[in-house]
């Protein structure tokens, strides 16, 4: 296998992988539901606005209809769902992703083409060559890390290309333009006024932007800490893009999970632990313990097992080790279905109240000292 081959499939945990595809399918849900509603206004948009995009023309997709959109976006949000839970992950992947793929074009073929929503697309086609994968799982798998890989290499590509296209439709003008000047005007936030006071800050802002998104291919050549190190630095600059003129890129964002180590992260696992008996019965008593731990106490009326054989019981002794002779017999509480067994004990009658220990009867009591 060449060197490349093995930098595409460089194997990673199966849980990592279940927890990718659970954080993808549910970030579509998300997507219909809050980030893009507003497709389905198009199935009211006449038929002759609609241009659809280049592989819209290649599939020879049809025009929206009020039932086409409506239909896609029930399904997808079922389908979705249940993706999410890795089951059928082939099946409900590849049909989660070709209507996904649909919904874009929708999107997309009238007017404005995002370019957020390439690492998020292949993530849907990637994960859909994988098959079951469980959370948790350290297993490493090849597939997995392909899939992954590829997401990452989209993601990067999603900056580099933008960097690309800036200065193929803007020229170096762009460099020194009023682009980040334009974005505030229309849609800043007060700290986005603040920082277009600053003499010149914006155009070194600029600057900044094109060596960024070029030099960003460099983080496939760092070893791990320092990568999650830059991945941290995309992650920062998306909520400062945020927090200055309100852009989120919410879907490439999720795409970038794929550098993270995800099978760390388990919720569904900390919830059960949470909610499971040992947790709400005995965890508060042990606060050490895990759900894990068997913390059920012992059966009385069952010898502990050791490595060579049953251990006999230890004697049972009252009274704290009294002198006197043992001339008296009394009862002990038994587990329910075991039987009333006498055991001889030194115990004056003084003390058959205060501890709670009956004589059986017709055995006569010891007599308390005088």
């Amino acid at each position: 296998m060449s060197r490349l081959a093995r930098w595409l499939t460089e194997p990673v945990p199966l849980g990592r992988l279940a927890a990718f595809r659970t954080l993808i399918h549910l970030f579509v849900v998300g997507d219909l539901l809050f980030f893009t509603p507003w497709v389905r206004t198009h199935a009211s948009v006449p038929g002759e606005l609609y241009r659809p995009l280049l592989i819209g023309r290649l599939l020879h997709l049809p025009t929206p209809t009020p039932t086409l959109v409506t239909v896609i976006f029930w399904v997808l949000l079922a389908l979705a769902l249940l993706a999410a839970t890795g089951r059928a992950p082939r099946l409900l992947g590849w049909t989660v992703f070709a209507l996904y793929l649909e919904w874009m074009i929708i999107a997309m073929s009238y007017g404005k083409v995002d370019h957020d929503r390439l690492g998020l697309l292949v993530a849907l086609a990637a994960l859909a060559t994988v098959g079951r994968a469980r959370h948790g799982d350290p297993t490493r798998s090849e597939a997995a890390g392909w899939a992954l890989r590829v997401t990452q290499i989209a993601v990067i590509c999603t900056y580099f290309l933008a960097a690309w296209a800036k200065l193929r439709f803007g020229g170096v003008d762009w460099l020194t333009g009023s682009t980040l000047a334009r974005a505030i005007i229309r849609r800043g936030t007060d700290l986005a006024d603040l920082i277009a006071q600053v003499p010149h800050l914006l155009i070194l802002a600029q600057f900044g932007i094109i060596a960024f998104e070029l030099l960003s291919p460099v983080v496939f050549l760092l070893p791990a800490r320092w990568r999650l190190a830059v991945v941290g630095f995309f992650y920062a600059f998306h909520a400062v893009t945020m927090a200055t003129i309100t852009i989120s890129f919410a879907p490439h964002l999720v795409a970038m999970t794929s550098f993270l180590p995800l099978e760390r992260v388990r919720p569904a696992h900390r919830l059960r632990q949470h909610l499971s008996p040992a947790a709400r019965g005995q965890l508060g008593e042990h606060p050490g313990a895990t759900a894990d731990d068997d913390l059920r106490p012992a059966s009385l009326g069952q010898p502990e097992q050791g490595v060579l054989g049953p251990v006999p019981p230890s004697p049972v002794r009252l009274g704290g080790g009294l002198a006197e002779p043992l001339n008296g017999r009394v009862v002990l509480d038994a587990e329910p279905g075991d039987q009333r067994r006498p055991v001889a004990t030194e115990q004056p009658s003084r003390l058959a109240s205060q501890f709670g220990v009956e004589a059986e009867p017709g055995v006569p009591q010891g007599r308390e000292q005088t």
